[in-house]
């Protein structure tokens, strides 16, 4: 079958082909560059068993890594390589061992014309469709100087461009860096960067970047990537201008009148709410309930934990809601634990992404910032990720709650850890207020965005019956410092919690 030179080729890794506008572009050679650990061999192999299962000869040359060892790699994601031909660099250089002795030329010389010669006889074999060469340090020490590698790399090129093969050069960041000064880089038709990150406490962190791509577009910044039994899996940056979607900006219930009340009638199908509030003022739950009351809508919801388990929620919602058990067996409520040691942002995005797009989610609820805060250290990255997420959130139509804990218990101000109110569409407040000797909490909605709402301050109240919303206190303030006076009247507190 005759293939177009535009044609692109898929990877075989999860996430790296939407990365690269969907796949390598056929018969070229590209870069894979980084440290020791950041899984090149296992992409190669990868780019390699896709060939494989396609119907795609390929041929991975080992020229610092034994048959041996390129097995046990491919043993421990749970492949068989098959009739995959392997071509190791140590028959060579026992050749070369013994003819030292006996040439005029330069033992590196020799080394290097004994190492690709049997490379070009082994392809010319072979006929693969994609190589991997694994790695190009070997030939770069062999050649002593960089006119030697220019021309060397050159032959390579237009070796493989003649046979029309799609190869993988792997190379180390490090040596890359030092020694070719960008020979190598000018040479190819791309260039795929792999990197990590040891934080103080947790898993490492990987990400990859694209840093050069001919014939064709592709998906530039960093993105974040795993390596999991099974190989890489790439995380795509989200871009929410790709996503657009017409919906209907209809109210979204909480099934309790008076909160509705406050918020002019309810959220808005598409929009973001901010609950903030000390620890213990009820944030979880009131977003919990929202999940509730979607699910006897029918529609599903996903609340992404970072401090409560999924054993803690499922009892704390079932004294809250009967039916609460109910809606996790049937699927519209799923909660997920979430490790923020553990869980990249790339990972998480592409979990709700999944959630939305595959699953029809409606409601995405995120409990909570502090926690997704410690994923994301830098607070400026925080910012942009967040935006991102919610305005694809937005554009696919799902109604978004995010709850922040304050610091403090009482007072006029409160502080946050970073300040995303003005990300979001709608903002709750929740506070403590001391009242007789009791300590109970209020509920206002300070901003948003859509429509009207109350500028009322309402007690919030959780007992056996559920969440329940007072009417306006209207017969006091300063309750949002905490120590509110009464100005007489009927009280408009509720009755005592059951």
């Amino acid at each position: 079958m005759t293939v177009s030179d535009s044609e692109k080729i898929p990877t075989g890794i999860p996430g790296l082909n939407d990365v690269l506008g969907g796949g390598l572009p056929r018969k070229g050679i590209y870069l894979v560059q980084g440290n020791p650990g950041v899984g090149k061999t296992t992409l190669g192999l990868q780019f390699l068993l896709e060939g494989q299962a396609l119907g795609e000869q390929g041929l991975y040359v080992a020229l610092t890594e034994t048959r041996r060892e390129v097995e046990l790699i491919a043993r421990s994601h749970g492949w068989s390589l098959g009739d995959l031909p392997i071509w190791e660099i140590t028959p060579a250089f026992k050749r070369i061992r013994r003819e030292d002795e006996q040439t005029m030329f330069h033992p590196a010389e020799v080394e290097l014309d004994e190492t690709t010669r049997p490379i070009f006889e082994e392809i010319d074999r072979v006929k693969p469709v994609r190589v991997v060469i694994d790695s190009l340090s070997e030939i770069r020490l062999l050649s002593r100087e960089p006119l030697r590698y220019r021309r060397q790399l050159l032959l390579l090129k237009q070796f493989f461009l003649e046979r029309e093969c799609t190869v993988l050069l792997i190379d180390s960041q490090g040596f890359a860096g030092r020694d070719s000064g960008g020979i190598l880089e000018t040479l190819i038709g791309g260039l795929i960067v792999l990197e990590k990150t040891t934080p103080a406490y947790g898993t490492t962190r990987r990400r990859l970047m694209v840093d050069k791509l001919l014939g064709g577009s592709f998906r530039e910044g960093y993105h974040d990537y795993q390596i999991k039994t099974g190989g890489l899996v790439v995380y795509p940056r989200l871009v929410a201008a790709e996503h657009p979607k017409v919906f209907s900006r209809e109210p979204v219930s909480s099934a309790i009148p008076e909160l509705d009340d406050l918020l002019g009638g309810g959220l808005e199908r598409g929009t973001s709410t901010l609950i903030l509030g000390a620890a213990g003022t009820g944030k979880s739950s009131l977003a919990s309930q929202y999940a509730v009351a979607a699910a006897r809508r029918g529609e599903k919801s996903v609340l992404f934990t970072f401090e409560e388990s999924v054993g803690t929620w499922r009892a704390r919602a079932s004294a809250l809601w009967s039916d609460a058990e109910a809606h996790l067996r049937s699927g519209t409520i799923r909660v997920v634990h979430v490790d923020p040691a553990e869980l990249s942002p790339g990972e998480l995005s592409s979990c709700i992404r999944e959630a939305v797009e595959k699953q029809q989610v409606q409601m995405i609820v995120i409990d909570s910032l502090n926690g997704y805060l410690q994923s994301v250290p830098e607070e400026s990255f925080l910012i942009l990720h967040l935006h991102e997420l919610l305005t694809y959130l937005a554009q696919k139509g799902v109604t978004t709650i995010l709850n922040m804990a304050q610091f403090g218990l009482l007072g006029p101000t409160m502080d946050v850890p970073v300040d995303v109110s003005y990300l979001s569409d709608c903002v709750l407040l929740l506070r403590y207020f001391e009242t007789a000797g009791e300590v109970r909490q209020s509920i206002s909605a300070v901003k948003k965005r859509s429509g009207r709402h109350e500028r009322t301050i309402r007690e919030f109240q959780l007992g056996t019956q559920g969440i329940r919303v007072g009417r306006p206190l209207r017969e006091s303030h300063g309750v949002l410092t905490g120590t509110p006076s009464d100005r007489g009247g009927e009280g408009p507190l509720l009755p005592p919690r059951e």
